[in-house]
């Protein structure tokens, strides 16, 4: 049924990605699809990478770690690089989807606190012909 799985990561908070990491490989292995692992990241210095190779080269070696522990074999990353990826996320994460032709897409998501701020996974599935899984950690 799927063929490739997107997963966004945010390589500053992985640690509360875990659940939605898991249910990305449970389906890429029951429907024998790919998983490419997406980051979005500025041109600026941040707190996970000084630049935009170091952001790619710790989220291809986060894609590696995730392939050994679920036993993925088609598996990939893919960096983006935004000049404000706070305002530029949701578009950057359309992009993706459409470029690496992505037909699910697992994202990790929180219990809201209020409901007034627009929702990633809600914006990706209204503007791309993918279907989007939200996971609660």
């Amino acid at each position: 049924m799927f063929k490739h799985i997107m997963v966004p990561v945010d390589l500053g908070h992985s640690d509360r990605l875990e659940t939605a990491l898991k249910v990305a490989a449970d389906l890429a292995g029951h429907y024998e699809a790919r998983v490419t692992y997406v980051g979005v990241t500025s041109a600026q210095p941040s707190s996970v990478a000084h630049n935009p190779e170091e952001y790619a080269e710790k989220l291809a070696k986060f894609t590696a770690a995730q392939g050994e522990l679920h036993g993925l074999s088609g598996h990939s990353s893919h960096a983006i690089t935004s000049h404000d990826p706070s305002a530029d996320l949701d578009r950057a994460l359309e992009g993706a989807v459409s470029e690496l032709d992505a037909d699910l897409v697992v994202m990790g998501s929180h219990i809201p606190k209020t409901f007034d701020l627009g929702s990633h996974g809600g914006r990706v599935a209204s503007h791309t012909d993918a279907s989007v899984m939200l996971v609660r950690a």
